[in-house]
């Protein structure tokens, strides 16, 4: 599986590039700023760009959108109905305006093809109503949902604590270890936050 990262936009958003090199395609995960530094991670890898894959919708992870819109005006974008607002009205919540035919939804138990491989989602509120986590292979991308080391903020509206408990425990108790791909900050893997994080240690205990 082709993996790449660079961090992107005001906050420093991980944003992600995930492929199927046999096949040649790609995904982008998260293009939250930085639209040129996207483009030319996506030319550098030589793979066709198939979709836009978001975690949750608040600004910092959607900002370069427009941007590959233009350039690949087909391109699905895909994000959790709950992250969508009407593109005809305000968006005060941070909530990723609708892409209007771009737009596809996904959630839970969803599978989503991406040459041979296979993206599973997960619905994991807390930091949003319509956060995904998604796994293939070995990778986890968490968005703001899991960090190295804690978790993302639940104050924001949408955010609530104990759905974001919720989630980190059902991915704490998942079979196996996987990278750990976060919205911010380091990549970790999920033994070692089972481990040593306070947040999932917490609410696997409850």
């Amino acid at each position: 599986m082709f993996f790449d990262t660079i961090s992107v936009g005001q906050i420093s958003t991980n944003c992600y590039l995930i492929g199927d090199e046999k096949e040649g395609v790609c995904a982008v995960v998260d293009p939250g700023g930085s639209p040129e530094r996207i483009l030319a991670m996506i030319e550098k890898s030589g793979l066709e760009l198939k979709m836009i894959l978001l975690t949750h919708g608040h600004w910092d992870h959607v900002g370069a959108i427009p941007a590959l819109l233009e350039k690949w005006p087909d391109l699905p974008v895909y994000a959790h109905e709950k992250e969508l607002c009407p593109a005809d009205e305000p968006n005060p919540h941070y909530f990723f305006p609708h892409a209007g035919k771009h737009q596809r939804t996904c959630g839970e138990g969803d599978t989503l093809s991406l040459g041979s491989l296979q993206l599973r989602v997960l619905h994991t509120p807390g930091h949003s109503a319509g956060s995904v986590v998604v796994l293939t292979e070995d990778v986890m991308l968490s968005g703001d949902t899991l960090f190295a080391g804690t978790c993302g903020r639940c104050d924001l509206p949408g955010g609530d604590e104990e759905d974001m408990l919720a989630s980190l425990a059902r991915l704490g108790r998942l079979e196996g270890d996987y990278r750990v791909c976060p919205g911010h900050g380091a990549l970790s893997t999920l033994e070692r936050e089972r481990q040593s994080n306070p947040y999932m240690k917490q609410a696997m205990r409850l």
